[in-house]
């Protein structure tokens, strides 16, 4: 079914009101230590705190105030995790509470978008603003990949952001009851050398295809802005393509879907999307799955060996 999850009940906790499966850890983890988290929205980072409290991880959460949800403060409290509010640009305040810490890894859990990265209204520190200066481009990866090597100058090693989250990962085929048919497959053949070269071009990772004419592409506005405008443009019968960027750094910017990708697909009559397997994260698990079924959407994991390397 996509993911290897057990059904509610059977081993699971919730957190932020999403089942997670806590017998599945990733072993090469297991020694203890202190982890750093770097939250921003949506629900991953509170599956990123409960997968790490798992392993028996302590955890000290620097959540950015613009982006992360309020209710993951009470998550934190309820466990045992330190927590930290900080603004957008305040790079410098982050890295010294990671080091307070003790925090010598730490991972990045969570949507901040991209264009309020680059907005003017966020007032970069000191310290962001010796990062920023020294861009060679000014898009996410350059930056975000930027402030990793920092991060790593200073003693804090940034870790692959699905690290706790391996049982997350998307599978590869059908990972839902109903099959594209013939006219998705095609949509999804021709979607998929558009997007990989969006994606190498760190435009976006996600486009909306129908009858192989490209009807919307992601930019900075997000996976389901892009699948609302298709459905406005074209009408029922829009299929969705995210991909992983041919260098995908597991880091940072890891494709994402949820229950809410679904809905926007629902409410603009899309038929079928397309993710990267074993690069996506399915964060809402056999839910996203349920309701794809219900709303007769189909759902394809592309096999990694026809993924574009980088």
């Amino acid at each position: 079914m996509g993911i290897s999850v057990a059904e509610p009940g059977e081993g699971r906790k919730t957190t932020g009101g999403i089942d997670f499966d806590v017998r599945l850890a990733p072993a090469q983890f297991a020694p203890m230590s202190r982890i750093g988290l770097i939250a921003g929205n949506g629900r991953f980072p509170f599956l990123a705190l409960q997968g790490a409290r798992n392993l028996g991880h302590d955890v000290t959460i620097v959540a950015v105030k613009e982006e992360a949800f309020p209710d993951l403060e009470d998550s934190a409290r309820s466990a045992g995790a330190d927590f930290h509010w900080v603004s957008l640009g305040q790079l410098g305040k982050c890295i010294k509470i990671l080091k307070a810490a003790g925090a010598t890894r730490a991972v990045m859990a969570g949507q901040v978008k991209h264009v309020k990265i680059f907005s003017t209204s966020v007032i970069p520190d000191l310290t962001l603003l010796s990062v920023i200066t020294r861009l060679k481009a000014r898009n996410t990866d350059a930056l975000i990949s930027a402030v990793a090597e920092l991060m790593r100058h200073e003693g804090i090693e940034l870790l692959d952001s699905t690290a706790f989250l391996q049982p997350l990962l998307a599978s590869e085929g059908i990972l839902t009851e109903r099959m594209p048919n013939a006219e998705e497959h095609e949509d999804f053949a021709f979607g998929y050398r558009v997007a990989d070269a969006i994606a190498a071009l760190d435009i976006g990772q996600t486009i909306a295809v129908k009858l192989k004419a490209v009807i919307a592409v992601e930019a900075m506005e997000g996976t389901d802005e892009v699948i609302g405008r298709a459905g406005r443009l074209a009408g029922a019968g829009v299929r969705v393509v995210k991909v992983a960027k041919p260098k995908q750094d597991m880091r940072f910017d890891v494709p994402v879907i949820g229950i809410a990708t679904i809905q926007a697909m629902r409410t603009a009559g899309a038929s079928a999307l397309s993710i990267d397997a074993e690069r996506t994260l399915v964060l809402d698990g056999v839910h996203v799955f349920r309701s794809a079924n219900e709303a007769g959407i189909a759902i394809v994991g592309r096999p990694r060996k026809e993924q574009r390397a980088g």
